[in-house]
């Protein structure tokens, strides 16, 4: 027997959670327009309600009053129009007309004090109650009294409407308008349900497969709500996170690959290296390479912690104010030699009271990588040229050299870990590191880096910083 996805669970779960909540808020709103409406009716409508049925009584009393012979006969009519009255001389002479009151709660001493003159407003005087409205409440004491000369007597005429009589049909109607109106709303509400959980499940299996490995998903995003912004946003995520496994795969094929090249050399020249007679310039030789190919997985195993360093050091970076005249000439300085063995002329053209804030430290390793990159990729007898200018609040510095360029088609790889335009991996020992770890530095300093060429008109690399 096969178990429930988490997908199908989920989707349950979301799906009775939203209809849950759905009729919870239904109940709620009608609770709380029902306990409004009671207060409306009890502050504003029950006064006026008391009012005018005071003013019906009077004209009841007025009509009966006439005819004192066929009075009875006139009550049972008013009743039967839809009204409950209540006669009665407070000496135990007393009348019911219409339909009988649910509870016969009056006061003696309101009887005594309409049939001498006074009158009685029930109505206005019936007490608040949340959950009780009055209009409704067919008791005696929720009437209105007015004196009235009854069978000879002074007596007392209480009134109010009879809401079944008066209303009972429209009653039944509004009811079934309700009823109706709420089954309906259920009916469709959960099927629109459906609909909008219907794409949040479909996102849940695509966060399943992302998880599984598999970043080839297709999310509908052609609507405009917040579903389709978040599953362009989705789709965006799975793009990204698919280039970075990339990204992965490819950097651990690169270390390996960079790390088996010198251990390859190593081997086999530490194994000529046994070889009995072996002659003192071969073997010099081979110690030489072995040197340089040692010094190489050193230098590459200190660039890949700088780099692993330069992930987690975005809040611990030294910063202090640097002018960036003196920071590359010290740079300029380091490659003094390399400079002069190429026979490059370099001009430095830096304004003296600009200034940044970062970590020297950091950003050396910038300067010199860009310089030495321009060193090593230039012909003998060109010339590089270091320029810094302010734009806004940021401070440009270009790295420009007159050598043969960068084909367009490679300068977005430029700073990708261990790219080099030489595919056979052998230029002069580089690691493809330096440019990655010049845009990460760079980056952490809140700027941005970028590269432009020209074949056969050299190449530019600029560097934004915000200023100090």
């Amino acid at each position: 027997m096969n178990k429930p996805s988490g997908l199908g669970r989920l989707g349950k779960s979301l799906y009775m959670r939203v209809c849950l909540t759905t009729l919870l808020v239904v109940a709620v709103s009608a609770l709380l327009g029902f306990l409004v409406s009671n207060v409306h009716y009890h502050t504003r409508l029950k006064p006026f309600n008391d009012a005018k049925l005071t003013k019906i009584a009077y004209e009841v009393k007025r009509m009966a009053e006439l005819r004192p012979g066929d009075a009875d006969a006139y009550l049972d009519n008013a009743a039967a129009l839809g009204y409950e009255l209540y006669v009665t001389d407070g000496e135990g002479q007393e009348g019911f007309y219409g339909r009988e009151f649910r509870a016969l709660d009056l006061d003696r001493d309101a009887v005594t004090r309409v049939a001498a003159g006074g009158e009685y407003h029930g109505v206005a005087e019936f007490p608040n109650r949340p959950f009780i409205t009055g209009f409704f409440d067919n008791r005696l004491s929720n009437t209105v009294g007015v004196p009235m000369e009854w069978r000879g007597r002074p007596s007392a005429l209480f009134l109010r409407p009879d809401v079944i009589l008066q209303f009972g049909e429209l009653r039944s109607f509004f009811a079934m308008i309700g009823l109706l109106t709420v089954a309906f709303s259920i009916g469709l509400f959960l099927i629109a349900t459906r609909y909008l959980v219907k794409p949040i499940t479909r996102m849940t299996e695509a966060t399943r497969r992302i998880a599984d490995g598999r970043y080839d998903i297709e999310l509908p995003t052609r609507r405009s709500d917040e579903i389709g912004q978040l599953a362009g946003h989705f789709m965006t995520m799975s793009r990204s996170l698919s280039r970075a496994e990339e990204s992965r795969r490819e950097f651990v094929a690169n270390v390996s690959h960079e790390i088996q090249s010198p251990l390859t050399s190593i081997q086999g020249f530490a194994s000529e290296l046994a070889a009995a007679g072996l002659p003192d310039e071969q073997r010099l030789r081979f110690a030489s390479i072995i040197g340089e190919e040692s010094r190489r997985l050193s230098a590459l195993g200190r660039q890949l912690l700088l780099l692993s360093s330069l992930d987690r050091i975005e809040e611990g970076l030294i910063r202090s104010p640097l002018q960036l005249k003196a920071e590359i000439r010290r740079a300029v300085d380091v490659l003094e030699w390399q400079l002069s063995e190429k026979g490059l002329a370099l001009r430095l053209s830096v304004p003296e009271n600009l200034a940044v804030m970062g970590d020297a430290t950091l950003l050396d390793q910038v300067w010199i990588n860009l310089l030495s990159n321009a060193v090593k990729h230039i012909p003998e007898g060109r010339s590089i040229s270091v320029t810094a200018e302010e734009d806004g609040d940021m401070c440009v510095l270009r790295f420009a050299d007159t050598g043969s360029g960068i084909p367009a088609e490679k300068l977005p790889l430029l700073f990708d870990r261990f790219y080099r335009a030489d595919p056979s991996r052998t230029d002069g020992g580089s690691t493809g590191l330096g440019l990655a770890i010049a845009k990460k530095i760079v980056l952490l300093h809140g700027g941005t880096i970028a590269a432009e060429s020209e074949p056969g008109r050299g190449s530019t690399f600029i560097v934004w910083l915000p200023k100090l």
